[in-house]
């Protein structure tokens, strides 16, 4: 009973905390906000690098993930940054040496010359009841209007089920013996040719890295630099399109880790990406632009960075481009601007209990999932503005127990979007239970409302349960 009391107490803040940052919470009556409860359910965080990140200690971002952010090595990350090599319901330790894993590495890994191999996999299953039919189903990034698709809808989906290889190359003198590396991975959630029996292939992550204690040089694909953090949920979009806003893409990425003391380390990321357009349709042709998009952050982690101890992490991150479009009865090489300005935290309290939050401004965000998935407006063609976050919390139970709570909101600035049929703003609220049932089996359920509003049309409102399956090699 205390625990379900102390997260009500969690929950009735959440909206309000936002609130008080001046968010228009869209067009109509709010006294809904404080009651209602709206989300949308999925995975865990990936994998990523097999390396450690410096000398940062990474608070865990998901408590339910423990052996499933895990290669076939045992090493334990998160698609943010690459977190220390532990179970996530442990204590948050200093990142493992490159020695520990080696070893690691060693006992999982194929052997190509000078090259270490790991394959690794996670099958997801999951299945879902929703009072209203969400988009795109198997996961939510908003509710389609009433007025077009009010009825329930049941899915059972496999298709998160993600495969994926981590290379450890060799030392290389000319970055200071910094360690090579890096990783393939893919799910199963491309909508191309797609149907809930016939998942198509989609690359996740492709790059190359190099990297010590002190930087990390990137190439290829993986997540964006800017809004590095993840709400608690379950759900494979991690609330993405209703206030966490970052993608992956094509980049070249550059870091800098700066430890001034034991108490202070500043870490500094810059990355030049690939545009991706979003906004097409039969009379809006996307294409490459002249320019790359831009991204940078600066983080601050605040406090000593021992294996018992809870540091605070401070970042401040954004991006600026344009995006390029050809429309018909308009011209060729319409160009939009793109931008964003960004702060994340993590605060961890104890071992079992901590906060993480996001906050965004900007206009054209639909490549990075902001504006609702919404860039450009579809008839004036000018950029959508728009505002929001999220904010979550966990506590673990026990060691083998997790719970978690969050809010979510993506708020478009409504005189951007006159046309009947925008979405005007989007809200989730979720609670989730999971259980290590071994190492590598989690059992998972999750509670989430949704609601979207918009232009001339009856809103969208889900409620969604969902039952988690997942089992990591």
């Amino acid at each position: 009973m205390r625990v379900v009391c102390f997260w009500i107490a969690v929950l009735a803040g959440c909206p309000a905390a936002l609130l008080a940052q001046g968010l228009d919470v869209g067009p109509t009556d709010h006294d809904w906000l404080m009651s209602a409860s709206e989300d949308s359910p999925g995975a865990s965080p990936p994998p990523s690098s097999p390396f450690p990140p410096g000398p940062t200690v990474i608070p865990r971002a998901a408590p339910f993930a423990s052996a499933f952010n895990a290669s076939a090595s045992g090493v334990y990350f998160s698609e943010a940054q690459p977190p220390p090599l532990t179970n996530e319901a442990d204590p948050p330790e200093k990142a493992p040496s490159l020695d520990e894993l080696r070893g690691e590495i060693k006992k999982n890994s194929w052997k190509k010359g000078d090259f270490s191999i790991v394959p690794y996999g996670i099958i997801y299953f999951n299945m879902v009841y929703a009072t209203q039919r969400t988009t795109p189903g198997s996961f939510t990034l908003y509710v389609p209007s009433a007025t077009l698709e009010p009825e329930s809808e049941f899915v059972a989906d496999i298709r998160t089920t993600r495969l994926g290889l981590d290379l450890v190359g060799p030392q290389l003198a000319i970055f200071g013996n910094g360690q090579s590396g890096g990783k393939i991975e893919i799910d199963f959630q491309n909508t191309l040719f797609t149907t809930e029996n016939r998942g198509t292939p989609m690359l996740r992550h492709a790059y190359a890295e190099v990297k010590n204690e002190d930087f990390r040089i990137l190439v290829g694909q993986t997540v964006d630099v800017i809004s590095p953090l993840w709400p608690n949920t379950m759900q494979y979009a991690y609330g993405r399109d209703a206030g966490n806003i970052g993608y992956r893409r094509a980049q070249f990425r550059v870091e800098r880790f700066l430890a001034s003391s034991d108490n202070l380390l500043t870490t500094l990321q810059f990355s030049a990406n690939q545009q991706v357009y979003e906004d097409g349709t039969t009379t809006i042709s996307g294409e490459t632009s002249g320019w790359p998009i831009v991204e940078g952050r600066i983080a601050w982690t605040l406090g000593a960075r021992g294996k018992q101890d809870h540091p605070v992490i401070l970042g401040l991150s954004g991006h600026i481009g344009e995006e390029q479009a050809d429309v018909a009865g308009v011209g060729i090489n319409q160009r939009s601007r793109t931008w964003s300005a960004n702060l994340d935290l993590r605060m961890p309290f104890s071992d079992r209990f901590g906060l993480q939050a996001e906050y965004f401004m900007g206009e054209n965000l639909g490549a990075f999932l902001g504006g609702i998935g919404q860039g450009v407006e579809r008839t004036t063609l000018l950029p959508i503005r728009s505002r929001g976050g999220w904010i979550s919390a966990y506590y673990d139970l026990t060691p083998a127990l997790h719970s978690a709570v969050g809010f979510t909101i993506d708020d478009p600035w409504d005189r951007d979007l006159p046309t009947a049929g925008d979405r005007l703003y989007n809200h989730s609220i979720f609670a989730n239970a999971t259980y290590d049932v071994t190492e590598k089996l989690l059992v998972g359920f999750e509670v989430s409302l949704f609601k979207t509003l918009y232009r001339n049309m009856l809103p969208g409102e889900a409620v969604r349960c969902e039952f988690l399956v997942k089992y990591g090699f």
